[in-house]
């Protein structure tokens, strides 16, 4: 007879790990007990015949629940107590075991829950909020570790006698399993008018989906946070949507029942069908397909739509009653602003805007965007990290005996804790120029704090602009911690969280986006850098091109092109440019346009920028794609969809690399100029644009590749908003290839500023 202590690390609570540790027990003839921790591991102490024990800890790992992840295991011997009759699982304790805390991501709803849900004899018939331990709500509705139902917004909904029996059966499949209800004890559905009364239904889903398919637009809460539903096959309700939210070109993300209603309309590779059908449910970037028969207004001038399939009993429901091949699916809020998840909100906010409101009464403690993500080559790219994944960690190869909280850049920002060896990253938070967001950002750290029992941090680590609202707040975040600042330039950020994603100490890294603060006080965005986790040293990039208007440049990228041609056109010449072939570059037409030549000659209210996506905004506008951006990305966005099909050996544009000052630069006022000579020759648009993206794309590679082989480095790697783009991102990858060195990307984290507190907080632990 033997005793052993196991600690178990991982995701392993809110994901069947006790009842089948129980199992495993049972099946290997050993006493003792199961439980959960307040950390998030697990304690295991079992008692019987070594060899036995041994087989059960290899089971562990080997057979361990689908939806869990074992970090580490450790073991300790103990003489035997005999104190144990069976196995039990006990009750959760709230002590710590000294492991790392992992949260388990919302769960897509399994197809065993699925098939109860549409069985008309089962007890869950059309119950919305039915789940297991292998599916269901997780980070969204916890409020503290362990994870029990009272330390849950389930902890409002009592069991009845029928769910008790379930949740205390060790054989049952709902063994233990949280967020379990039934119609008789758990949340409701209601559906309102915009007025705020209540529809009188006996489905409000199905009622939901009735008014859906007439043409209304209805509010539905789901797991993270509350979406806009509408038809896809009718302009006038899109056009509708479109003017209530202010949306007057930016895609729409689409909900469609299976993958053979998907195909009806876009193309599926396997590996998206995989992404698309997981637990993890993300919105994955299709190509429309040759058949494509939704509304072109649900992803205007775009080749691609956001799909994604139900991954609650709630989306099931609504979809199966529905007639349409998809529904549009778009967070209630105001770009930038964080999701609505509650009622009255809800009520208020979007009285009078939406026909009729589908809420539930189940409380979202911690609201959670649908994550995107594009494929490229197979490989992931996020373009969102949020729900589905959030909040795994990423798993570092360093171990830091320093604790650092970041607070990410401006937009598309993120939020990250590093402890240990593990950087948490928050749920996708948004745009906190504005005030509601900066405060939801300030709630979900110390939400992450509390789930991670993080009572202090040794570093506050943010953008090295000092303007950015994450800057100003760093020193009074830092101030509450009697913790240190440390501010990090953007673009070594990006390429810290890319090291940090593949376990590398240093790379040479191409860092290409709209824009990052400079140390010199400029806007960078087009850099190749010699990166190390503690340092970087500036190696090159895009030439510095003026841009008029500062931030004006960013919305109406005529003045861009105005920028970058100027001094390589006579004034005349380039007036007669941007009237031609950028008509409705200028808000206010001609006065404006005469008003930036006279600047740009002046140089009064000009700024310096390298920044790629400035580049490609200028192309995009010059071959009359995209004169507006009216969401971010949009004119490189669509730029890249204009390029499909394209061949870019029919027109020549070939990257121009100069030393300048010692450093290597590409001259990107050359490369606009070959794309205006082909425009003259009247070049097809989608040849010249498939021609402007791979010489943007060989500038780069060459640049690191020679620096590369300077310095005997052996890894180039890109980050940025750039690296979304299908086309420059395989192109760098084979040149870099070509050449004999390793490329990496990201597939972990996303390679636009979602990814930047996690290289702010890599770069902080490096501090002495």
């Amino acid at each position: 007879m033997e005793r052993a202590e196991i600690q178990v690390s991982g995701i392993v609570q809110g994901v069947g790990f006790r009842p089948f540790v129980y199992r495993l027990a049972t099946k290997h003839q050993l006493v003792g007990f199961v439980r959960n921790m307040g950390d998030a591991g697990v304690q295991i102490v079992v008692e019987g015949r070594r060899e036995k024990i041994m087989e059960f800890i290899q089971a562990l790992r080997s057979e361990k629940p689908p939806r869990s992840s074992i970090e580490s295991i450790a073991v300790f011997w103990q003489p035997p107590s005999r104190e144990f009759k069976d196995f039990q699982v006990h009750s959760s304790d709230r002590k710590q075991l000294g492991l790392p805390s992992v949260i388990p991501p919302d769960l897509a709803l399994c197809d065993e829950c699925l098939g109860e849900m549409l069985d008309k004899n089962d007890r869950r018939y059309h119950y919305p909020f039915i789940t297991c331990v292998n599916c269901g709500p997780r980070f969204t509705i916890i409020e503290e570790l362990p994870y029990d139902r009272v330390r849950t917004s389930m902890k409002h909904f009592p069991l009845c006698s029928d769910c008790l029996c379930e949740y205390l059966d060790p054989a049952d499949r709902r063994y233990h399993a949280e967020p379990t209800a039934c119609p008789v004890c758990g949340p409701r559905m209601e559906l309102y008018h915009s007025s705020g009364e209540i529809v009188r239904t006996g489905d409000p889903v199905t009622e939901a989906a009735r008014l859906l398919d007439e043409g209304c637009l209805v509010a539905v809460k789901g797991i993270g946070g509350i979406h806009i539903a509408a038809r896809t096959t009718d302009d006038g309700v899109l056009e509708r949507l479109r003017k209530e939210f202010d949306h007057p070109q930016q895609p729409f993300a689409v909900m469609s029942k299976d993958l053979d209603t998907v195909r009806t309309f876009a193309e599926v590779s396997l590996e998206e069908a995989e992404l698309l059908t997981s637990y993890r449910r993300p919105i994955v970037i299709l190509k429309k397909s040759p058949n494509y028969h939704l509304s072109e207004l649900v992803a205007p001038g775009l080749d691609t739509i956001g799909v994604m399939l139900p991954y609650s009993g709630i989306h099931h429901l609504l979809l199966h009653a529905g007639r349409e091949p998809a529904y549009v699916m778009t967070s209630a809020n105001v770009t930038g602003l964080p999701m609505i998840v509650d009622n009255n909100e809800a009520l208020a906010r979007l009285k009078n805007v939406v026909d009729y409101l589908l809420l539930h009464n189940r409380i979202i403690v911690n609201r959670c965007d649908d994550s995107v993500v594009k494929m490229i080559e197979g490989k992931p790219a996020f373009l969102r990290r949020s729900r589905g994944f959030v909040p795994e960690p990423i798993q570092l190869a360093f171990n830091s005996d320093r604790s650092v909280l970041a607070l990410g850049g401006d937009l598309n920002v993120t939020a990250s804790i590093l402890t240990g060896n593990r950087c948490f990253l928050s749920q996708h938070i948004g745009d906190t120029s504005k005030l509601e967001t900066l405060e939801y950002l300030q709630e979900a750290i110390a939400r992450l704090r509390h789930l991670l029992n993080l009572q202090k941090v040794d570093f506050v680590a943010h953008d090295l602009h000092p303007e950015y609202s994450t800057s100003r707040i760093a020193p009074q975040m830092a101030e509450k911690f009697q913790a240190r600042t440390v501010a990090v330039q953007h673009h070594h950020a990006h390429l810290c969280a890319l090291m940090a994603e593949h376990g590398l100490d240093e790379l040479v890294g191409v860092a290409a986006d709209g824009v990052g603060y400079g140390p010199d006080g400029t806007a960078w965005g087009g850099e190749i850098m010699v990166a190390r986790l503690d340092s970087y040293e500036h190696r090159g990039g895009l030439v510095k091109q003026p841009m008029p208007g500062g931030d004006l440049a960013a919305i109406y990228p005529a003045r861009m092109v105005a920028g970058i041609l100027w001094g390589h056109l006579e004034t005349a010449e380039l007036d007669r440019v941007l009237r031609e072939y950028c008509p409705n570059g200028f808000k206010y037409g001609e006065s404006e346009r005469k008003i930036v030549l006279q600047q740009l000659e002046r140089k009064l209210n000009v700024f310096p920028s390298s920044s790629c996506g400035r580049v490609l905004d200028a192309v995009s506008c010059l071959l009359g794609i995209c004169f507006q951006r009216t969401y971010e990305g949009e004119p490189a966005i669509k730029l890249e969809a204009a390029a499909e099909g394209g061949e870019a050996d029919k027109v020549n544009i070939e990257p121009a690399v100069e030393n300048l000052g010692g450093k290597l630069m590409l001259n990107t006022s050359k490369l606009l100029l070959d794309v205006l000579a082909a425009r003259k020759r009247n070049v097809p648009r989608k040849h010249i644009a498939a021609a402007a993206q791979l010489a943007i794309a060989r500038g780069l590679s060459q640049m690191a590749i020679e620096v590369a082989k300077s310095e005997g480095i052996e890894v180039i790697g890109a980050s940025g908003g750039v690296f979304c783009n299908w086309a420059i991102t395989v192109a760098v990858r084979k040149e870099v290839e070509e050449s004999g060195l390793k490329f990496v990307r990201h597939e972990l984290l996303p390679p636009g500023d979602g990814c930047l507190s996690v290289g702010q907080a890599v770069v902080a632990s490096r501090m002495t």
